[in-house]
């Protein structure tokens, strides 16, 4: 079995941490340990939106979804060859990506298209949690300034054995986009005593 062989046996975020791999929560290795197949995770979440007209027209254009205080998740992975296509629903609005594994700079990345954006994210392992870093980010193929790329802090972390998310986009230029936070836990468990 070849190298490259090997790593097709193995998740995608698994491929990129490498040996950090397990410095990664139980709860985390869960959601992003699959090599290949579906699952479904289901949870809820807090969704907060940015005030600003420029805030709002870019979550508007990027279908992120509206603001909420309890609102249900579900999120789809089809999973296989070193993609990840995810499909996450808040409510009913369906928001999807694809990820896979990059290089820059001899670093490995994971690189998640949205549309015709693509946003490359160094994957860091600390205590219980697992930060993703923008390390760069491109329209249609061309780099864009890292100035303006959409930051804020995006981490996932392990509660009492229970996988938590929060994510942010913003920019320099419109301030907070949006911001997502809560939990998940795999599709066949109950979600509704938390």
């Amino acid at each position: 079995m070849t190298t490259e062989d090997m790593a097709q046996e193995q998740s995608l975020y698994r491929q990129i941490l490498g040996r950090r791999w397990d410095d990664v929560p139980a709860s985390i290795r869960a959601l992003h340990g699959r090599p290949e197949g579906h699952a479904t995770f289901r949870g809820r979440a807090v969704i907060e939106r940015g005030g600003s007209i420029g805030a709002r027209l870019v979550a508007s254009i990027l279908g992120f979804p509206r603001a909420g205080a309890d609102v249900p998740v579900e999120i789809h992975f089809a999973c296989g060859k070193g993609l990840e296509v995810w499909t996450r629903r808040f409510g009913g609005k369906v928001l999807r990506s694809s990820q896979q594994g990059a290089k820059r700079r001899n670093e490995e990345l994971l690189a998640e298209d949205f549309g015709p954006f693509r946003v490359l994210c160094a994957l860091e392992p600390r205590e219980n949690r697992l930060h993703l870093s923008v390390r760069a980010w491109s329209f249609l193929g061309l780099p864009l300034p890292l100035l303006f790329a959409p930051g804020g802090r995006t981490f996932e972390e392990d509660r009492d054995g229970l996988f938590h998310f929060h994510v942010e986009v913003e920019s320099p230029l419109t301030g907070l986009i949006v911001r997502y936070r809560g939990w998940l836990r795999p599709a066949g468990e109950p979600t509704d005593d938390l």
